[in-house]
């Protein structure tokens, strides 16, 4: 077995792992939260349950993501599924914007018919115990992001660092209930709270509409590869470069500029040591090479980019 399957087996695993991760998390503090916001009454942890209830539905939505993600390509699907976590993304950003919109309705009719909150002790201790669940979880996650650059575990990554931000805010909510009675302070931290969620929803939505949309790649990889390029021997130039993320494996295609007077065989060894030294930078990326004779005036697609900006 060759290392590049090692890796893509050890990046597959690291993504199951993570939704493992989230949901089993996730489950968790909706139980506890559950049970404490019946017994407090507090708004503010009634919020957080919510959050934590969609945690729960857009972590299952991020497992079925990625158990397609990882199948291999197929004769209808060449260039892999890879883009069913961008779907997911899409998903998750719904399920947030939807839990913010709940958030804002029972903030204010709490607001117009205020509840009484018992017990705030109970509360300072559920939400300490998420935010110590939460910050296991996020850390584990930044290191699958790292290794694998999933955008769906990268969506689902959000909305526990959206929880440790709240639960921080829910804290202070309830230690002013407690020992200042501003009872009015409940209300504020769950607004709060939803309007950061719709942000956050915004921001889930936008990557993952790029990526279907396949927006090109940042200008640091286009010149990297571009500069790859350049330092291979035998290379004259490149142009018609387009890029786009197929879910965590880049596609890079362009027009390679050649001595016209090389052999076939000759143009394709440099071909061939181009697209190693891509992959080389970029594991696993989708090369796809066209060869043009150096000079050779035509219609190209950067000239026809350019006369549209």
């Amino acid at each position: 077995m060759s290392s590049s399957q090692t890796d893509s087996r050890q990046r597959d695993r690291l993504k199951r792992l993570a939704t493992y991760a989230s949901i089993s998390a996730a489950v968790f503090l909706a139980l506890i939260k559950l049970v404490v916001s019946i017994y407090t009454g507090s708004l503010a942890i009634l919020s957080s349950l919510v959050d934590s209830v969609s945690d729960i539905f857009a972590s299952m939505i991020t497992f079925v993501a990625i158990h397609f993600s990882v199948r291999p390509a197929s004769l209808q699907h060449r260039y892999g599924y890879g883009k069913a976590e961008a779907i997911s993304s899409l998903l998750q950003s719904a399920f947030v914007a939807g839990s913010a919109l709940f958030v804002v309705y029972e903030g204010i009719n709490r607001m117009i018919n205020p509840y009484p909150i018992t017990d705030i002790g109970w509360g300072l201790v559920v939400i300490c115990i998420s935010i110590i669940v939460t910050f296991a979880l996020v850390v584990f996650q930044q290191y699958v992001i790292k290794k694998t650059e999933s955008l769906a575990v990268s969506a689902d990554r959000l909305h526990y660092l959206i929880d440790l931000t709240t639960n921080s805010v829910i804290i202070v909510s309830l230690i002013l209930v407690k020992f200042f009675d501003f009872y009015w302070f409940d209300t504020i931290a769950a607004l709060f709270v939803a309007g950061y969620l719709l942000y956050n929803a915004y921001e889930i939505a936008k990557q993952a509409i790029e990526m279907l949309m396949d927006k090109e790649l940042s200008a640091e990889i286009r010149d990297e590869v571009c500069k790859i390029v350049k330092n291979c021997e035998g290379c004259h130039g490149i142009h018609d470069l387009r890029t786009h993320n197929l879910g965590g494996t880049y596609m890079f295609e362009f027009h390679l500029e050649l001595d016209g007077n090389l052999s076939l065989y000759a143009a394709h060894d440099i071909t061939e040591d181009v697209e190693k030294k891509i992959k080389e930078k970029f594991p696993e990326a989708q090369v796809m090479i066209h060869q043009d004779p150096y000079g050779l005036s035509e219609d190209r697609l950067d000239n026809r980019l350019s006369k549209k900006t």
